[in-house]
């Protein structure tokens, strides 16, 4: 897994930059450290506007991880269909979501003790 310990700020700012750099949008950040058992620290979640939009920022945020934070994912669920990728980094898990699907499941209200981040 890691290679290389870096602090969980830095990693969200590599996230957050390879998101931004393949126009995703609606971008929040769930600290879930406050909560009482929850499965990870962060939430970052975002939307894309389709399969393929969806697929793109999934693997460039997996290609900016691995590249600048030497991080690999735990776990990837969700390619195939492209319309909910998870990508677990055991504190930091990354939701990259079509927008009916994330309107569908609506997980920010599921965690609506977290502090939420709106990333511009």
């Amino acid at each position: 897994m890691s290679k290389k310990n870096i602090s969980a700020d830095d990693q969200i700012a590599v996230i957050i930059k390879a998101i931004d750099e393949l126009k995703g949008v609606d971008v929040q950040i769930l600290d879930l450290r406050e909560i009482e058992n929850t499965v990870c620290d962060y939430f970052i979640i975002c939307s894309g506007t389709s399969n393929t939009h969806v697929n793109a920022i999934s693997g460039s945020i997996q290609k900016q991880v691995g590249k600048l934070a030497k991080e690999k994912p735990w776990h990837v669920e969700g390619e195939g269909m492209a319309e909910w990728i998870l990508i677990d980094y055991v504190n930091i898990v990354v939701h990259v979501f079509q927008k009916r699907i994330r309107e569908y499941y609506d997980i920010e209200s599921l965690w609506g003790d977290a502090k939420i981040t709106q990333i511009a």
